[in-house]
């Protein structure tokens, strides 16, 4: 090393040229793998003179004395990382307040410096060195060791650029991270890194790989089991494809043919699934009242509410805490990545002083928790197509029922889950675009968990009480229509409590919610969902008896709303609640009672057509159903007064929208979003067909051709999207089963019709071929290689 020191000293005329000298020898080394790898390889002379010009804080010579106390056969009872741990969490806490900068735009020169001289690498080896000694005794680490150890990387992950990257590509160490939450010392430690960690990697772990996984789990308790759920959302999360040709139903159906097996995020929900207990613990959890955790929190023991102030996943709500708390924000924020931090003088200060602002964090907590297993459950119950296909014995959506989740909730709704929305500060999550307050987040999720429960499910009517079941009964038994099978089967021990289920709770507040809140969008959702599948008139009425329709109405028509989401969530729940009832029908023509209303009305309907699509066939559907009533007296006297019905029988308006529905879309640009363009199409084919209108229909397309000067454009895309929708739907029993049930129209007529409309005869009068000339024919390419 002589001859290297004295190389150096040449340089020790300029401070940047020697520290860039060591750098780049440093960094050669770790490309080349030869040489000097790590900076504590250097004499501590060298690195001691250097520190006084390079400002290093001494972090050289403290990495060098602790590697070199931390060989294979050192007693790592002994190893102390506290110094290093204070200098880099002060640095982290100092990065969190400045409005969460990147990496790229703090400088954290104390973290970047233990990172280059092979900090993060000797504090990996030291964690794993248990896992790594194959003979003789098992060193120990103390508990203190580890936590110093894991705060310290997470603080480099917080601040330097690369090291969660780094850190993610050793599928060993996320491993051993696991392995080390069956600690409740340094349970929160460990899992603030591997949700870190987690959350950049490019490919998902494999839940199944973790050793002991289920006894893991079931060890924890209901506080690290909510925390853990946070690690899980990532795991059986597919990772978002963004906003490029990926999201085409094109695209999607190419990667499907090239993987058959399931996904990781598939294979992990199974895993989870099959795990003794798990859902009804998490049932349990996601009920328990705030109240409770708060009344619980406030008899803690002063050791047990550090531990509160210990859990980094809400760093963020801290802050808010340490602002208001100003002469105590160096402590509690160190806390949060170390526990090495003097707690004296946080201790000083008396609960009852501190109580207030505490159990605001604990409300906080319990919002950020509450999200995470709503979204958790979401993504279950959006994955039951899969663990049907693997004919799991266990059902997520039954247990979450006989758990009770649903009843739960609604015990919760009022006083938790649509509480007033409080002002302050935004907490930002991981893996969230959105800068969304606890609250907010957690009301969306939990919109989300109810339209996915709800959705063309049986289980749906868990959603009432058992006196608003009566109620269905009696419509049914009124209006001298079968009872649905699903409402007959319910199990009303597990229906909501008291008066109100939580689908009337849920309309109430949607009609106080402000005009352009984005939550009308979930709340219109999940309310559609519970409409969804085969029309059923009695839960129609239940919500027009609850003005439904006309606060739909009065959104559309009168309020104002600018909002394309919340306007189109309003259309297709709107559709929902009108197909084939006539009631509905007469409450629409008594609001829209005016010419100028319905023509409001009409331009809405045009300004947006793939937004409104769903209503349109749900109009053409029902006009279609009350024409061949005539018998019917009540249907009589609306079919003649109602303006909607009368625009809808003129053929050159079913027409219009037929036009437009096939011009706006493509083979390329066609997503899970606009394919009910397609579909909307093809009803006014098929009802057209039924009455042996087709080649009025297809001729009318041909003349549009002409008559803006682009033949054979119309009708060329037409036929490639059928082609398409033959390739889409003959392979997905669930899709299909959807457009049966909505339409009230067999699978097989749809089936028919298409293969009717692209026959390849020319002399027949139903096929598309037909009626394009030669010199525009374009039929013969496939449409994956458009």
């Amino acid at each position: 090393m002589a001859t290297r020191s004295s190389g150096f000293s040449r340089t020790q005329t300029s401070r940047g040229n020697s520290c860039k000298n060591i750098f780049n020898k440093i960094r050669q080394g770790q490309i080349r793998g030869v040489g000097l790898t790590r900076g504590s390889q250097f004499p501590v002379a060298l690195l001691e003179e250097r520190d006084k010009r390079a400002q290093w804080q001494g972090i050289p010579v403290l990495l060098r004395r602790l590697h070199e106390s931390s060989h294979p056969n050192s007693d790592l009872s002994k190893i102390h990382s506290m110094e290093l741990s204070s200098l880099l969490s002060m640095e982290a806490m100092s990065f969190v307040t400045e409005e969460r900068k990147t990496p790229q735009e703090s400088i954290s020169p104390n973290t970047y410096t233990f990172d280059l001289f092979g900090g993060v690498d000797l504090f990996v080896e030291i964690l794993m060195r248990p896992t790594l000694t194959v003979q003789g005794d098992l060193p120990i680490l103390s508990d203190d060791l580890i936590k110093d150890c894991l705060s310290v990387l997470y603080n480099c992950c917080i601040c330097t650029e690369g090291v969660t990257k780094s850190l993610a590509a050793r599928e060993d160490f996320v491993t051993f991270l696991f392995t080390l939450m069956s600690n409740k010392k340094i349970f929160l430690q460990t899992a603030t890194l591997i949700e870190d960690i987690l959350s950049v990697r490019k490919e998902i772990i494999q839940l199944e790989e973790i050793p002991n996984l289920a006894s893991l789990v079931q060890s924890f308790n209901q506080q690290q089991l909510a925390n853990f759920c946070r690690i899980l959302s990532v795991t059986i999360s597919e990772p978002d494809v963004g906003v490029d040709d990926k999201h085409t139903l094109l695209a999607r159906s190419t990667q499907q043919k090239t993987s058959t097996c399931p996904s990781r995020a598939e294979s992990n929900q199974v895993t989870l699934v099959n795990i003794p207990g798990f859902i009804e613990r998490l049932c349990k959890l996601a009920t328990r009242k705030v109240t409770e955790a708060a009344d619980a929190s406030a008899r803690l023991e002063l050791e047990d509410w550090h531990s509160w102030l210990d859990n980094a996943l809400v760093l963020d709500a801290l802050m808010q805490l340490a602002i208001e708390e100003a002469e105590q924000s160096s402590t509690v924020l160190i806390g949060c990545l170390s526990e090495s931090s003097d707690e004296s003088s946080l201790s000083s200060r008396p609960l009852r002083h501190r109580l207030p602002q505490s159990m605001k964090i604990v409300h906080e907590i319990n919002m950020f928790i509450k999200t995470n297993l709503y979204h958790w459950y979401q993504i279950m119950l959006f994955g039951q197509g899969f663990l049907e296909k693997m004919n799991s014995i266990f059902n997520v959506h039954r247990m979450l029922a006989e758990f009770k989740l649903i009843p739960g909730l609604n015990n919760l709704f009022d006083k938790l889950i649509w509480r007033r929305q409080p002002s302050g500060h935004v907490l930002h999550r991981q893996n969230q675009n959105c800068d969304c307050s606890p609250e907010i987040s957690f009301k969306i999720q939990f919109l989300r968990l109810l339209q996915s429960f709800s959705d063309h499910h049986e289980n749906k009517y868990l959603l009432l009480s058992g006196q608003e079941l009566n109620e269905l009964s009696d419509i049914y038994l009124n209006a001298n229509v079968f009872e649905m099978e699903a409402l007959n089967n319910t199990d009303r021990n597990l229906v909501c409590d008291g008066k109100k289920g939580l689908l009337t709770r849920l309309i109430s507040v949607m009609k106080k919610e402000p005009i352009d809140s984005s939550f009308r969008f979930w709340q219109a959702r999940a309310v559609e969902s519970f409409l969804r599948g085969t029309p059923s008139y009695a839960d129609q009425v239940f919500l027009l008896r609850r003005g439904l329709l006309e606060h739909i109405l009065y959104c559309i028509i009168d309020s104002g709303c600018k909002s394309h989401d919340v306007l189109q969530s309003y259309f297709d729940l709107l559709g929902e609640l009108m197909k084939f009832n006539i009631d509905a029908f007469k409450r629409f023509n008594k609001y829209v009672n005016t010419e100028e209303k319905f023509q409001m009305f009409l331009t809405q309907i045009n300004s947006s057509l793939v937004d409104s699509n769903m209503l349109v066939r749900c109009i053409v559907l029902s006009l279609d159903r009350f024409e061949s009533q005539t018998n019917d007296v009540k249907v009589v006297e609306v079919f003649s007064e109602c303006r909607l019905l009368s625009h809808m029988a003129q053929v050159e308006n079913r027409l219009s929208f037929l036009f437009r529905l096939t011009s706006i879309i493509n083979v390329q640009t066609l997503t899970q979003e606009n394919v009910s363009c397609l579909n909307t199409s093809l009803v006014i084919l098929m009802l057209a067909r039924r009455r042996d209108k087709l080649p009025l229909y297809l001729s009318a397309l041909r003349e549009k051709e002409y008559a803006e000067k682009y033949p054979g454009c119309l009708l060329n895309n037409f036929h490639n999207l059928l082609r398409f929708w033959q390739h889409h739907y003959l392979n997905k029993d669930k899709d299909s089963t959807c457009l049966e049930n909505s339409s009230c129209i067999p699978f097989t007529y749809w089936k028919e019709t298409v293969s009717v409309l692209l026959g390849s005869g020319r002399s027949s009068r139903c096929a598309i071929a037909s009626y394009i000339d030669e010199a525009y024919r374009d039929l013969d390419r496939d449409f994956l290689e458009l």
